[in-house]
C-alpha cells in the first residue's frame, strides 16, 4: 500500500482521492465548520495510516475517536448510507474492522498517564502555560539556567518550587551573574504554578516521562499503533492542552534523527482544535512552531492541523500544508466571507467547478480536496465524497475503555509515579545540613557564654585579685579558649547567632 484511499466524486465528479503516503510527511489541514465531518474525515485517515503501517497520534476532544478501537456494525443506523456511499464512490473493499488502539490521559483517568519533566517543558513553553509577563519569563529563565549549572535536576512541581525559593532567598548574589530578580515576579510564578495544580496538571509534571518509542509502534500484524489522548477534561484547560502537543512536537523534533524523504512517515500527528495553539501567543512561541512545521518533515513526522477557517492557522505555517481537506464554510459575516475567499485561493483551480461556490456547498461527509502529487505538487482541487469509517462511529462505553486499557502492556510503566533525587530533595538537605551546623555553632556560642560568666564570677569573687597561678590555670582551661575564641568570632561576625546561620547558608548554597 503505497496511498490512503480517502473518497471519491461519484457518478458526477472527479476520481478517486488518494493521500500518497510518500507525501503525507508535507503536514495537511481538514477544516470546516461544526458538523461537517471534520471527525470522520481525521477517523478515515487514522485508519488508512495504521492499516498502512503508520502510527497516528490523535487528540480526541469529544470523546468520538474511541471507537477506532472496536469494529463498525451493521446494525449501526447509518450502514445502509455506507453501503450506499462505498457503492458511489467505488469503494469494493470495505469492510468493518478495529484498529490497535492506546490510550492515554493527561489525568490518567481514562487512559495511561502521560508526564513530562518541567525541564523537558523548558522555560518558553512554561511561560506560554503559565501566562507570564516578559519580567517573570526573565526569572524563570535564570532558575533554568542555575539549576542547569549546580546540578539540580527540574523534574516535577516541587523542584521548581524549591528553586524559585532558593533564587528569591540568593537574588542579591546571582543578580551580578544574571541580572535582577525580583521577589514579586518570584511570587507570581509561584501563584501560577498554584493555579496550574488547582486545574489538575500536577500529575503530568514528573517521571516516568513519556518515551516517545512507546507511541511508535507496531502491532504483531504490521498495522501503525493509534494513540488517543484523551483531551475532553483537558479542553477546559486549552492553554494546558495546546502547550502539551506542542511540547510533544518538539520532543520529536529534538529526538528523532534525520531521515529525508522516506517512502511512508514514522508518525503521523494530529493536532484538533489548532486555533488554540495561536490564540494570543508571542511572536517567539509562532516562530517556535513555524521552524517545527519546516524541519520536522525530515524526522519523517507529518503533522496535520483540524481547524475551523484555514486563517485559525498563521500564513507562513499555512504555506506548508500541502495536503488539503477543506469540509463546508458558511459565509454568514464579512470575517466568514473572507475567510471563504482566502480558502478556495489555496488551492490548485479546477476548471469544471468554482471552487469558492463549492466550497459552501458541499454537503456533510463531502469535501473539497487536494493532495500532492509527483514532485510534490499540489493536486488539482476536487469535490470528494468521503469514504465511510471502518471502525466504530461514536464513542466507547467505559467498560469498553477500561478493557482496552487493561489488555495494554504499558500499563506496567506508566502506572506509578517514581520520585527520584531531583532539586527539591537537594535544596532540602543543604537546607537541613545548614540548621545543623547552625545549631551547632549556637551551642559553642552558648558555651562560651557560660565560660565567660563564669570567668567573670571568680574575678567577682576573688576580689579581681586572681594569682598568677590561678589565671595560668584559666588560661590553659577549656572554657579560657572557648572565650577567647568567643571574643574573636564576636569581633568578625557579630554575637547574635542569626548572623553564623547566615553564613553557613550563604557557605552551602554558593556551592553544587
Amino acid at each position: 500500500m503505497d496511498a490512503v484511499f480517502v473518497g471519491g466524486g461519484g457518478p458526477d465528479h472527479g476520481e478517486k482521492q488518494w493521500l500518497k503516503l510518500g507525501y503525507a510527511n508535507r503536514h495537511g489541514l481538514i477544516a470546516g465548520a461544526t458538523g461537517t465531518g471534520k471527525t470522520v474525515t481525521l477517523q478515515i485517515l487514522a485508519e488508512g495510516f495504521s492499516a498502512a503501517g503508520v502510527p497516528v497520534f490523535i487528540a480526541d476532544v469529544k470523546g468520538d475517536l474511541a471507537g477506532l478501537a472496536v469494529p463498525g456494525s451493521e446494525s449501526h443506523k447509518l450502514h445502509g448510507a455506507f453501503l450506499e456511499r462505498c457503492g458511489k464512490i467505488g469503494f469494493d473493499d470495505f469492510a468493518y474492522a478495529a484498529f490497535p488502539v492506546t490510550f492515554w490521559d493527561l489525568f490518567g483517568a481514562q487512559g495511561h498517564p502521560v508526564r513530562a519533566t518541567v525541564a523537558e517543558m523548558g522555560p518558553l513553553l512554561l511561560s506560554r502555560l503559565l501566562e507570564l509577563s516578559e519580567a517573570q519569563e526573565g526569572v524563570l529563565n535564570i532558575a533554568f539556567r542555575v539549576a542547569d549549572e549546580e546540578g539540580l535536576p527540574l523534574l516535577d512541581l516541587d523542584d521548581l518550587r524549591a528553586m524559585l525559593v532558593w533564587l528569591g532567598e540568593t537574588r542579591k548574589e546571582l543578580a551580578l551573574r544574571y541580572g535582577n530578580i525580583s521577589t514579586a515576579s518570584v511570587g507570581a510564578i509561584q501563584r501560577r504554578l498554584l493555579v496550574l495544580e488547582n486545574q489538575g496538571a500536577a500529575g503530568f509534571f514528573g517521571e516516568p516521562a513519556l518515551d516517545l518509542a512507546d507511541m511508535m509502534r507496531c502491532d504483531a500484524s504490521g498495522r501503525g499503533q493509534v494513540n488517543i489522548l484523551a483531551a475532553d477534561q483537558l479542553m477546559q484547560s486549552p492553554r494546558l492542552y495546546a502547550t502539551f502537543l506542542l511540547w510533544l512536537l518538539s520532543e520529536l523534533f529534538e529526538e528523532l534523527p534525520e531521515v529525508g524523504d522516506p517512502e511512508k512517515p514514522r508518525l503521523v500527528f494530529f493536532f484538533d482544535e489548532a486555533h488554540l495553539l495561536f490564540d494570543g501567543a508571542p511572536k517567539a512561541l509562532v516562530d517556535k512552531v513555524e521552524q517545527v512545521a519546516r524541519l520536522i518533515r525530515s524526522k519523517g513526522v507529518g503533522v496535520y492541523f483540524i481547524t475551523q477557517t484555514p486563517d485559525d492557522v498563521p500564513e507562513d505555517i499555512l504555506a506548508q500544508l500541502g495536503n488539503r481537506v477543506q469540509h463546508a464554510l458558511r459565509a454568514f459575516t464579512a470575517r466568514d466571507r473572507k475567510a471563504l475567499r482566502m480558502a478556495a485561493e489555496t488551492y490548485r483551480e479546477n476548471p469544471r467547478f468554482d471552487i469558492e461556490q463549492a466550497i459552501r456547498e458541499v454537503g456533510v461527509g463531502e469535501a473539497v480536496t487536494s493532495f500532492l502529487e509527483k514532485k510534490g505538487v499540489p493536486g488539482m482541487a476536487e469535490r470528494t465524497l468521503i469514504r465511510p469509517p471502518s471502525s466504530r462511529l461514536g464513542p466507547l462505553s467505559p467498560a469498553e475503555r477500561g478493557g482496552v486499557v487493561g489488555a495494554s502492556d504499558l500499563g506496567a510503566k506508566y502506572a506509578q509515579t517514581v520520585d527520584r533525587q531531583s532539586a527539591h530533595e537537594i535544596l532540602a538537605a543543604r537546607a537541613e545540613a545548614a540548621a545543623r551546623a547552625a545549631a551547632e555553632a549556637e551551642a559553642r556560642e552558648e558555651d562560651m557564654q557560660a565560660a565567660e560568666r563564669e570567668y567573670t564570677a571568680a574575678r567577682r569573687y576573688s576580689g579581681s585579685r586572681v594569682s598568677r597561678s590561678t589565671a595560668q590555670d584559666r588560661r590553659s582551661s577549656p572554657g579560657f579558649g572557648e572565650a577567647m575564641t568567643r571574643m574573636v568570632v564576636k569581633e568578625l561576625t557579630g554575637t547574635t547567632g542569626r548572623r553564623i546561620v547566615r553564613g553557613v547558608l550563604g557557605g552551602l548554597f554558593k556551592g553544587r
